[in-house]
């Protein structure tokens, strides 16, 4: 594979380090600027709100431009990001500077992804794309423990400066390896005509609200480990590397999951959730069962985003590329959601452990609006697969039909 993917890789692991190196760091931040832990939570909220107004924004204004130039573009915006963030001198500059780190995840995602399977050589596209997205996954074993760790020896500061040392060398890495990339300027009003199909909202919002649970729990997971389970604070980073490990082993089985079938794998997985979350409410007051529970949810969860994916992919029939930038918006709206619905519940007196609770509550919700999106698709109110909705009713009901459907994965 060429070296130019490795150069991508790179820049998805700080990516992947700063999206999840917050949740270890809410405590030194909470006592560097003097507030109360859930309204530190607010530093994930507004990275998760940059992305939403981001991926699809900066991938609509950038739908037509060379792949090379748009990625220095982002990761030079992730990189400006990093040194605000690092340098903030008030809680509400940190905030700010958090959504504007956001702004370039999703976009860089989706251009990354362009140019994997432009580079790769034929044939083996699917094998380069799962090698720059590598770097979100060893993020989570290797980036956010060890940033973690970093900011509770050294001050949160410095994590996010090297993480922004880190998107310098992103920059030097794509203008040094990535070949120039030019894609056809496609119709944009084709790509935003995925939007009009019921299915691509219905799921957006099984996204939102399915790993909206994971974010209410994971936001929180610092304090409630070391207040509640009693570990010491040094701990943490290596429970974030069981963290780490469960997300990727998950995301392991989830392609061949999808692959068997969509449908099924939500509705296990999603179900799966509702349990391991009340369990680790259950048990969070012991160590090495909610180190275990934090391993669980990771798996589980992360077990389900390729079927997410691939859902809204095949949902959005022409219009894949602004829905799949969608799908990030839609991923980081739960992440907003959770981190609010976590504060909310400990502001009120319920505790850390309460928002394993809360997120599976957002499961069952979340299983409620697939049961509604799968019944749509049946009756064909909603077809899943834009390319059958001209198929007449009763033919779509026939064994027939739903056999080619679900040989889709869908």
């Amino acid at each position: 594979m060429p070296l130019a993917l490795l150069a991508l890789a790179v820049g998805a692991f700080g990516i992947g380090t700063t999206e999840f190196v917050s949740m270890g760091l809410l405590p030194q931040v909470a006592q560097t600027f003097g507030v109360s832990i859930p309204l530190a939570g607010w530093i994930i909220t507004s990275y998760a709100l940059g992305v939403v107004v981001g991926a699809p924004t900066l991938t609509a204004l950038t739908h037509s431009r060379p792949r090379r130039q748009v990625l220095l573009g982002l990761m030079a915006l992730f990189t400006a990001g990093h040194v605000a963030t690092a340098l903030a001198p008030t809680f509400a500059t940190l905030v700010g500077a958090r959504f504007l780190t956001g702004l370039a995840h999703g976009a860089f995602f989706g251009a990354s992804a362009v140019v994997a399977r432009a580079l790769a050589p034929a044939g083996k596209e699917g094998r380069a794309l799962s090698l720059v997205f590598s770097g979100l996954t060893v993020a989570n074993v290797v980036g956010v423990p060890l940033g973690t760790w970093v900011g509770q020896q050294a001050g949160w500061r410095l994590t996010y400066g090297l993480v922004g040392l880190l998107g310098v060398g992103t920059v030097a890495a794509i203008a040094a390896l990535v070949p120039e990339v030019r894609v056809g300027a496609g119709s944009l009003r084709g790509e935003l005509s995925a939007f009009g199909r019921g299915q691509v909202w219905l799921t957006l919002l099984i996204t939102v609200i399915g790993f909206g649970g994971l974010f209410t729990v994971l936001s929180y997971v610092s304090p409630l480990l070391t207040e509640v389970s009693g570990l010491a604070e040094s701990s943490v980073s290596w429970v974030l590397v069981l963290f780490g490990l469960g997300a990727t082993a998950g995301n392991l089985l989830g392609g061949r999951l999808a692959d068997w079938s969509v449908q099924r794998t939500l509705v296990a997985g999603m179900s799966a959730l509702v349990v391991v979350y009340v369990a680790l409410f259950a048990v969070a007051s012991s160590p090495v069962a909610a180190a275990a529970g934090v391993f669980a949810f990771a798996f589980v969860a992360f077990s389900l985003s390729s079927s997410i994916q691939t859902r809204g992919i095949v949902a959005a029939g022409g219009g894949a590329s602004m829905a799949s930038a969608a799908m990030q918006a839609g991923f980081n709206t739960g992440n907003a959601m959770g981190a609010f619905a976590g504060g909310a519940v400990i502001d009120a007196g319920f505790g850390y452990a309460s928002t394993a609770l809360v997120a599976a509550g957002l499961s069952v919700l979340g299983l409620g609006v697939l049961a509604f999106a799968a019944r749509a698709d049946a009756t064909g109110r909603a077809p899943l697969d834009p390319a059958v909705a001209a198929v007449p009713a009763q033919r779509r009901r026939s064994p027939a039909a739903r056999g080619e459907k679900e040989s889709t994965g869908a």
